[in-house]
């Protein structure tokens, strides 16, 4: 009887062992301050329907419709007029925006969800059309991108920015702030920093971007600064455990050429944002949208040295997540294209069902064809 009872101890704690050591993607998840239903995040994904830079009643049923993510992280939100780069994109500074944030956030929080703003600045992916008084876009450079945008005469390139002056850095940081203050009275459970994608912070970051020769140019820890003093303003303003932040360190997406060594400075980015203990820690793997193997990049080092959640983003298919989850090479996964044409992509997955494929011609702009119609499986 006692080997008996040896026996069953032991194989008790060799099932509790794989239980802690291999979580599945359908299990729930602590990031930060919110407590996730499962590890299927809704990646941030620009739709082009907010008119008049409002949300409106199609992304109230749009986010409702996708609540069963463990974590939606909402469409780029700039966080002031100068930081729009795209026509009808919502904001999240004034507070008819809050009020109409308020009416999504409602609605995925009464359908048990949870969900996250991402705070955008575009930089100088932008035209002169789309900012106040047409004025020129801002940037780390005054070097133009090779890059378009899309306005109301449709995508065109990209006006010429000017490089910000040294004194009009902490205005920005405050523009940060207030933004993240914003979503927290809109509703929002946290906000996301977009680092990512050639916009703003990361035409800091980049030295193939980056041609300033003042404290925020020239070595790694100067290009970082501006991201970590935004990280760190954030962070005191509303909680480090509801801020976090979105990297791409390879991807070239928006005319951002290849960083000198991307593995130092971001490696250097993560090191310094460590001791914050933010929420988590969201990064897109190789080009967006795009080839995972465009650059040589070690995920695992930016992984080890963060020791918080870790969402590992782009090209995931249900084979790749569930094994990335399960081998702790990520807390989560985000998926974006997937949850625009289905919007019950977390049942789909657990059921291992058929995706539906989406309309690239509906994709921005447009009402409720392409946006909301994307019917569910059926019971």
């Amino acid at each position: 009887m006692l080997r008996r009872r040896v026996g069953l101890a032991k194989l008790v704690r060799i099932l509790t062992f794989h239980c802690f050591a291999m979580p599945s993607l359908f299990d729930p998840l602590q990031l930060g301050a919110l407590t996730l239903s499962n590890r299927i995040v809704m990646a941030p994904l620009t739709r082009n329907r907010s008119r008049g830079l409002l949300p409106g009643p199609l992304a109230v049923d749009y986010y409702r419709q996708r609540a069963s993510a463990g974590l939606i992280i909402s469409e780029g939100a700039q966080i002031n007029p100068e930081g729009q780069g795209y026509l009808d994109t919502p904001g999240i500074y004034s507070p008819e925006q809050v009020e109409a944030w308020k009416r999504v956030t409602d609605a995925v929080h009464e359908a048990g969800g949870k969900i996250a703003v991402q705070l955008w600045h575009v930089g100088r992916i932008s035209h002169t059309e789309l900012l106040p008084a047409g004025q020129a876009p801002v940037s780390s450079t005054a070097r133009q991108a090779q890059s378009k945008t899309f306005t109301s005469a449709g995508f065109v390139d990209v006006s010429a920015p000017r490089a910000l002056a040294t004194d009009e850095l902490p205005g920005l940081v405050q523009a940060y702030v207030h933004a993240a203050r914003s979503a927290m009275a809109a509703g929002f459970d946290a906000v996301e920093v977009h680092g990512a994608n050639g916009y703003l912070l990361d035409q800091f970051l980049r030295d193939s971007i980056n041609d300033r020769h003042d404290a925020y140019g020239g070595a790694i820890e100067n290009r970082a600064r501006l991201l970590l003093e935004v990280m760190r303003a954030i962070a005191a303003a509303i909680g480090a455990d509801r801020t976090g932040l979105r990297l791409s360190p390879v991807t070239p997406v928006n005319d951002a050429g290849q960083d000198s060594d991307a593995q130092a400075l971001f490696n250097y980015v993560v090191e310094q944002l460590a001791p914050l203990k933010l929420a988590f820690l969201h990064v897109i793997e190789g080009q967006t949208g795009g080839p995972r193997d465009i650059a040589p990049f070690d995920y695992a080092a930016l992984r080890q040295r963060f020791d918080g959640p870790y969402i590992a983003n782009n090209g995931y298919t249900r084979e790749m997540a569930i094994e990335a989850v399960a081998q702790g090479r990520a807390d989560a996964v985000a998926f974006g294209r997937s949850f625009i044409s289905n919007p019950d992509l977390v049942r789909r997955l657990r059921l291992n069902a058929p995706l539906q494929k989406a309309n690239s011609a509906t994709m921005y702009g447009g009402g409720a064809e392409g946006y909301t119609d994307y019917p569910a499986l059926a019971d």
